[in-house]
């Protein structure tokens, strides 16, 4: 793992720098202003995550170690097929784990830190939540080890998955016009960042938005919809990385505590984030459906 080490060693000052740029930017042009203080709750978790990063990612994800010992050939970046497939398979499987960690409350644990900011900026692409990696999030990407490629190689290729996507938290750059069919841009990552009942749950691509489109999942960026950043639980908003880390946790442990079945028990920690028994709880579902919006959708056109 000494390579993903050296790069992000190599790329951090660059998207910190960046991010400080944005933020003087900002500060000057926007009558709102900058707000400075999500951007040291941004910094503070990206400090916790190092330091959690002094634990070797063998004993959070032990099973990539497992994968490559059965995998099915051996594949190394040697020809431009493995670079397609690799890259092709990543977007997949990052798809997927990306949706679920909206749809299933033990994944959207962590990954609800990412999404706490009321307002889009690089900054937030780096606040990412300390406890990613022992949730089991590695499990989604297994199957490119098994088919034959490192565990270095594959974390790598996410790695540099999730630096493309820096630049899509800039809420400042416009819709790019046909690159929107193809490529996941700041327009339908504003739209996945969105609170709002129309945009909920949506465009989860990394590097490619194809698989949104085939998938059902893509929603456009529409003008008389401005996006309304944050999550739907206000308390959520909060400042403090630590209170944005571990608190989500602390609900968990309450919703279980209190339920009266282990189906119940089952559904407060794999079920949907916001379910609750009988149908009042914050679930995408009950959000759109209070809002006489339809809970099921079907890809959209891109607006211009």
């Amino acid at each position: 793992m000494e390579e993903i080490g050296t790069l992000y060693l190599i790329i951090l000052p660059i998207v910190i720098g960046a991010g400080i740029l944005e933020a003087l930017w900002l500060q000057r042009t926007r009558h709102e202003g900058y707000d400075w203080k999500s951007w040291a709750c941004s910094l503070g978790d990206l400090a916790g995550r190092r330091v959690l990063g002094l634990i070797p990612y063998a004993l959070a994800a032990p099973y990539l170690a497992w994968a490559y010992d059965h995998r099915l050939f051996t594949l190394s970046l040697d020809s431009a097929w493995s670079v397609v497939v690799l890259f092709v398979g990543l977007e997949f499987f990052y798809y997927w784990y990306h949706r679920t960690s909206h749809t299933v409350r033990w994944f959207w644990m962590s990954h609800q830190v990412h999404h706490s900011p009321n307002q889009l900026a690089l900054a937030a692409a780096y606040r990412l939540g300390w406890f990613g990696r022992f949730t089991g999030t590695a499990l989604f990407f297994t199957p490119l080890v098994l088919l034959g490629f490192t565990p270095t190689v594959v974390l790598s290729a996410l790695f540099l998955n999730l630096i493309y996507q820096f630049w899509l938290h800039a809420d400042w750059i416009p819709r790019l016009g046909w690159v929107e069919y193809v490529l996941n841009t700041p327009s339908s990552h504003r739209v996945h960042h969105a609170r709002n009942p129309e945009y909920l749950d949506a465009n989860y691509g990394g590097v490619l938005i194809v698989f949104d489109r085939l998938f059902g999942t893509y929603i456009a960026e529409r003008k008389e919809v401005p996006c309304d950043y944050g999550t739907v639980t206000p308390d959520v908003s909060s400042r403090n990385p630590f209170f944005l880390n571990f608190m989500p946790w602390v609900g968990l442990f309450k919703d279980v505590r209190s339920a009266r079945s282990l189906a119940e028990a089952w559904m407060y920690v794999f079920g949907a984030p916001g379910w609750r028994p009988g149908g009042e709880g914050l679930t995408t579902v009950d959000i759109r459906r209070k809002a006489g919006l339809a809970t099921t959708r079907a890809a959209q056109p891109v607006m211009t």
